[in-house]
């Protein structure tokens, strides 16, 4: 029997082709090469990438021997995960690959701006002696502010505690007994800047994330303060960043990313008080080595049918085909379980109800947990490392099964405690023969929604003309409601009313909506696929 092709489309390490082992036949092609690349593809089982070839829906239609693209990295820019996930094509990345690259690149950006390391090297490289300018500041009993305390930012807490310095952090999706363990005082955001003496981000970027650091929050950072940001382009506004920099509101920044990459004409390259890096954040042989050899094992995995841990799209191994079709509405799920809660989470409980649990249904906690994460934290989230991050934040997590589901054939539902100890909830079910994913519970209220991209979820006193008055706000904003269901238990108490929406809702229309009906919660969740 002929062995399964696995393509190598980009340079990777001997080390990562001696983990994919001899059971293939590994072949290598220029991913650049579009014709050759396609045509390379045709009878490929599983093909290996990095960050230059286009794994797009031309690609994935072209191989239709497909069964995996393994990304050798932690980005999936250059992969078509909804048209793989359609012609039934695992994706895989490597997410834990460069977490310490990431976190040391950090640190050496801190330690360039505390001794002005680039900018004395460069004067001295030209002829100046300049000891007197170039007078830096120690780290030492300093207050280094950490926003996002996820994997990296626990790592640069204990290398920075190891210099004798105080950790502040914002998160709010981490639980005061976690910080505790890793020795962090959590603060506000607002506390954590003012308070700081060099701020590092480590959070996802999300329509909430983005220009999360304003000229608002600038202005609370001391003048002497310095911020890092070796995560995501657009978590800081460049505009307001460039001002804050040039008026002396603060004493400088390290970026390794950026809004636009490269960023050709950005002013804040012409800045001294600035050190730029060109996104080398995972840039370390050690990484790119990890990354490889982790993404060959999980091809070996799926390749032989088993669970691949690092599955971004699907969980791969042996999943009856009566449990698959809850991965997804799960994911989901989660993240609308996160939007809800916006705090610390202490337990969950994932409940399946119905015919289904006759089988293994412990993927969908696996799901559940990955759709909470997917946009909290600023590292990939897997099938593997889901678990892991809920363990980090001190999250107890249990999976409920009970073959009784009183109103639908199965009933998905995650439940959860709150660190103030209230409780959320949301459940979800598939119905017809599309088998279409529903909302149908939330926090105790019936409801029955269509999941869609866009969700607005609020709840307020029940009283006549309060529908037309967010309907007018939304409307003369050009936001369109695509759809709408109000739930209630008694008429003049509190009411659930749930919307899905065309486009994202500015935050500022939904503070003017907040304010004219007087609502005690209104979020918008954003659904990723």
């Amino acid at each position: 029997m002929a062995k399964p092709i696995v393509l190598i489309a980009e340079e990777l390490s001997p080390a990562t082709v001696e983990a994919l082992g001899p059971d293939f036949d590994v072949r290598n092609v220029d991913g650049t090469d579009r014709p050759a690349l396609l045509a390379a593809l045709a009878d490929a089982a599983a093909v290996l990438v990095r960050s230059a070839t286009q794994m797009d829906s031309e690609a994935i239609a072209a191989a239709q021997q497909l069964k995996v693209i393994a990304r050798a990295g932690v980005g999936l820019d250059n992969v078509d995960i909804k048209a793989a996930t359609e012609a039934g094509v695992m994706v895989v990345n490597a997410p834990t690959s460069n977490i310490i690259s990431a976190a040391e690149l950090t640190i050496g950006h801190i330690l360039s701006l505390a001794r002005h390391i680039p900018a004395a090297h460069g004067a001295l490289a030209d002829g100046q002696w300049k000891r007197s300018k170039y007078t830096g500041v120690e780290l030492f009993e300093k207050t280094i502010g950490i926003i996002g305390l996820g994997r990296i930012g626990a790592l640069i807490t204990a290398r920075m505690q190891a210099f004798g310095m105080k950790i502040v952090a914002y998160d709010p999706y981490v639980t005061a007994a976690r910080a505790q363990q890793l020795g962090v005082t959590l603060l506000s955001l607002d506390e954590l800047l003012a308070q700081s003496d060099f701020i590092t981000i480590h959070m996802p970027k999300t329509p909430e994330t983005t220009g999360m650091i304003a000229a608002a929050q600038l202005k609370l950072m001391k003048p002497t303060a310095f911020i890092i940001n070796v995560a995501r382009g657009g978590l800081i506004d460049e505009t307001a960043l460039y001002d804050a920099l040039v008026a002396g509101t603060i004493a400088g920044a390290g970026l390794d990313v950026f809004v636009s990459e490269p960023p050709t004409g950005s002013p804040l390259l012409a800045l001294d008080n600035v050190v730029v890096t060109p996104h080398l954040g995972a840039s370390t042989d050690d990484a790119q080595e990890k990354a490889g050899v982790s993404v060959a094992r999980s091809v070996r995995l799926a390749l032989d049918g088993e669970l691949v841990p690092d599955a971004v799209n699907v969980a791969g191994g042996v999943i009856d085909p009566t449990v698959r079709p809850g991965i997804p509405l799960m994911e989901k799920l989660g993240q609308v379980f996160a939007g809800l809660a916006g705090s610390a989470v202490t337990a969950v409980d994932v409940e399946i109800r119905g015919e289904i649990v006759e089988f293994d249904v412990s993927v969908l906690k696996l799901a559940a947990l990955k759709g909470m994460f997917s946009n909290v934290v600023a590292e990939s989230v897997s099938y593997v490392n889901a678990p892991l991050l809920a363990d980090q934040r001190g999250i107890t997590v249990r999976l409920v099964t009970d073959a009784v589901s009183d109103e639908y054939r199965n009933l998905l539902t995650i439940r959860g405690t709150l660190g103030d100890g209230s409780q959320v909830s949301v459940s979800g079910t598939l119905t017809g023969p599309k088998q279409t994913q529903k909302i149908v519970e939330i926090n105790g209220y019936d409801v029955e929604v269509p999941l869609a991209e866009h969700l607005i979820v609020m709840l307020y006193t029940d009283r006549p003309g309060i529908v037309a008055v967010y309907g007018k706000e939304f409307g003369e904003a050009g936001i369109n409601i695509a759809g709408m269901q109000i739930s209630r238990r008694e008429a003049g108490g509190q009411a659930l009313s749930v919307l899905t929406v065309d486009s994202p809702v500015p935050e500022s229309l939904l503070e003017a909506v907040r304010a004219s009906i007087k609502a005690d919660v209104l979020r918008e969740i954003d659904i990723t696929e």
